[in-house]
């Protein structure tokens, strides 16, 4: 790996890009599919969980495959560029796709359409999204400059996914009906492309590491991977408020229409869960280069949580106050964002530096799949609550829902988001690798 502390501004922010790609996929399914299926295509809110759910539970099995292969890619390019490239193309146009079903008045044909073109796309992201994580290991080995490199992502991350977030509801408004999720489609894919391929041109000059792949079989790497303490630590909790973000996503829209019922308000609703990571995300690297990864995650996870019981109020609170509440959810998001991608590095960089093998993509294929599963997974629980609380499904936009219905979208957005937050802690105050690196720079300054 580069001995170099700091990376050209051009690197940092070319593989930021990526961050326009993930992003916009990480947030627009998550945000728009289950009100597509479940209001537009009229699926039941249980039919709809599961088609959100299974594309991405399939990614928990592939993704680990796709690290392996991008470990053991042999291209002069480098092991990982190669994949920006060919998966960012086909990601694209699945999404292009995806809400884009022939209207042929048949309900079982057009929720098939989802569910089979979605898996597509989340294969696709399988093979994007974890040689993309895997880079920030291998391009540098220092530990403050990966915090540096994250903040550009996390920074572009935030952009895309208050512009991606905001634009992609408007954008189904402004046209209408079908059409309307149509026309988003092909704009959001649009914007993954960007994304990828500013990404793949952006790292042309970057380091390329040298440690070797990891011996033995798939299953032996994982075995290792599941080993390591500090990892497992550190993805419980990553993954728990993965599926905290998913609840949160899926919820927008319910809790806009059915419960502040105020026009525009899923746009307000989204800018001020985003909008402060575009602040504060330099903030919060900076309180983490004083304190140290661990404890500012730890510091930005209770400001979420925080937020997310404010948001409880929604049934009886002026909406500025549910705004005001999920503002400060997006100031604890921001550093939650920041930190667990600048920690995972310092994992997989210090096994590579203790065995001299390369498991970097095992690793962040594993992560990727816990998250990609917490993210699923927040919009299918989502669902399960809705339809406990009698949430009804249904073609047209006069629908009135009953009170039950009302108070599970409100919960699912808020409580549900906060309890699975605060469980994510007792992992998180288990991480260690974060106070021995602080340790071993204090004796040895970089």
């Amino acid at each position: 790996m580069s001995s170099a502390t700091s990376l050209p501004r051009s690197v940092r922010i070319g593989y930021g890009c990526g961050s326009v790609a993930t992003g916009a996929f990480g947030t627009v399914p998550g945000l728009m599919l289950l009100p597509y299926l479940t209001d537009t295509l009229g699926v039941t809110a249980v039919i709809a969980g599961l088609v959100v759910v299974l594309p991405k539970a399939w990614d928990v099995v592939l993704n680990p495959i796709a690290g392996r292969i991008s470990d053991r890619t042999d291209d002069a390019r480098g092991p990982r560029r190669p994949w920006l490239l060919r998966a960012g193309i086909v990601l694209a146009i699945g999404f292009a796709l995806l809400f884009a079903a022939p209207d042929v008045d048949s309900r079982v044909f057009e929720t098939a359409w989802v569910l089979v073109v979605f898996l597509g796309c989340a294969s696709a992201y399988a093979f994007f999204q974890v040689p993309f994580v895997a880079m920030p290991a291998e391009i540098t080995a220092d530990y403050g400059e990966r915090t540096r490199l994250m903040t550009w992502r996390v920074g572009l991350l935030a952009f895309t996914i208050l512009l991606a977030g905001a634009s992609a509801p408007a954008i189904r408004d402004a046209v209408g009906g079908r059409d309307g999720y149509r026309v988003m489609g092909v704009v959001i894919g649009a914007l993954i492309l960007v994304g990828a391929l500013a990404a793949y041109r952006g790292t042309r000059s970057a380091p390329v590491g040298t440690v070797a792949p990891g011996a033995g079989t798939l299953r032996d790497q994982l075995r290792i991977v599941a080993r390591a303490r500090d990892f497992r630590m550190l993805l419980t909790g990553f993954v728990l408020q993965a599926l905290a973000t998913g609840c949160m996503l899926a919820g927008v829209d319910y809790l806009a229409g059915d419960v502040l019922e105020r026009d525009g308000a899923a746009t307000v609703l989204f800018v001020c869960f985003v909008g402060p990571a575009l602040l504060l995300t330099p903030v919060w690297s900076a309180i983490g280069a004083r304190v140290g990864k661990r404890r500012a995650y730890l510091a930005a996870s209770l400001v979420l949580a925080a937020g997310a019981v404010g948001a409880a109020t929604a049934q009886v609170a002026p909406a500025a106050v549910v705004f005001a509440a999920v503002a400060v959810v997006g100031v604890g998001y921001a550093g939650a964002q920041v930190f667990p991608l600048a920690m995972l590095p310092d994992v997989a960089a210090a096994d590579a530096a203790s065995t001299g093998e390369n498991r970097a993509g095992v690793y962040t294929g594993v992560w990727t799949a816990g998250e990609t599963l917490g993210l699923a997974l927040g919009p299918g629980l989502y669902a399960m609550v809705l339809a406990l609380g009698d949430y009804r499904s249904g073609t047209t936009g006069d629908l009135t829902q009953p009170d039950s219905a009302l108070t599970a979208i409100t919960l699912g957005f808020s409580v549900l988001p906060a309890v699975l937050v605060a469980a994510s802690l007792i992992w998180l105050m288990r991480y260690r690798l974060d106070d021995r690196l602080d340790d071993r720079q204090e004796a040895e300054p970089v």
